[in-house]
This record gives C-alpha cells, sequence and structure tokens, in this order.
C-alpha cells in the first residue's frame, strides 16, 4: 500500500502522541501509523515523524532498523517473517526456509514480482515452544512441515 503524506495522517499521529505524557513516548504508535498508510517507512516519512514528535530523525531511524515490524521498503502484501533463532533452527527452521525459497521461488529480503509475498529471517518470534515457526503479516504458525506450509499458502493465493 502506498500513498502520499496528507494532513490526516499527521492529525492521526498528533492525537496518538496526546495520549502520552511525553511526545517523543509515541514513536512507535507513530511508526505504525506511516507503516499502515504507506507500506513502509520512507528516509522522507522518518523526517516527518521526528519532526511532528520533536526527536531527531536519526533515533527514528534506529527504532525503524532495530524493529522487524518496520520496512523500509514496499512489502509483498502478504509479509512471511521465518524465525532463525537456535530452538526452530533445531527443530526445523532451515528446512522450513528452504521449501519457501523453493515453493515461493524468492530469497530473504525480496518480494515476489507479483507484490504478493515478502520473505524475511528475523531473529526470533517468541514461540520457541511451536517451533519451527513462522509468522504471516500478523498471524503465528507453529509446529511447521512442508504439507503446513503448503496449505497455509494455499489459503492465501
Amino acid at each position: 500500500m502506498t500513498g502520499t503524506w496528507d494532513e490526516a495522517i499527521a492529525k492521526r499521529i498528533e492525537e496518538t502522541a496526546s495520549r502520552y505524557p511525553r511526545k517523543e513516548s509515541a514513536l512507535l504508535p507513530a511508526l505504525r501509523i506511516v507503516q499502515e498508510a504507506f507500506g513502509c517507512v520512507s528516509a522522507e516519512n522518518e523526517i516527518r515523524v521526528g519532526e511532528i514528535l520533536g526527536v531527531p530523525a536519526v533515533r527514528v531511524r534506529e527504532a525503524v532498523t532495530f524493529y522487524s515490524l518496520f520496512s523500509r521498503t514496499p512489502l509483498g502484501r502478504h509479509r512471511i517473517q521465518v524465525c532463525r533463532n537456535l530452538s526452530c533452527t533445531l527443530l526445523g527452521g532451515v528446512r522450513v526456509l528452504d521449501h519457501l525459497r523453493r515453493r515461493l521461488n524468492l530469497e530473504p529480503g525480496r518480494t515476489s514480482p507479483d507484490g504478493l509475498f515478502s520473505l524475511e529471517t528475523v531473529e526470533c518470534l517468541g514461540r520457541c515452544d511451536e517451533s519451527p515457526c513462522l509468522m504471516i503479516d500478523d498471524r503465528h504458525h507453529g509446529f511447521l512441515t512442508e504439507d503446513k506450509i503448503d496449505q497455509i499458502l494455499a489459503s492465501l493465493e
């Protein structure tokens, strides 16, 4: 999803910031608003968020690049994040990632040419008890097998 910056976005950020004791405390919710509006947080929008919240642009950049929730480039309609932490790796995470690579013909860090899928690896999804796991959009999937992955993907296409 892409769009142009307008006063409605700035107003939503201002309204969100008004609920915090300090304006800069609304940094993550403000970035979420931008991510939802544009599908990513561009360098230009990092600057705008910083101006609205009174935060240096470098601090905004630090948050965007630290949290896997945010992306600096446009994502596919479905964002697939594969856990690469120790538990998932030991229980088949590499197999999960390899299967997704083959099935989607897509390398991590890329978006499919049709814009349907983005594939990423992340350090941890906090679901070690369901290893190997992944997250698609805002939904977790665990105890993955190749058949289960195929069923999940079929429900998305």
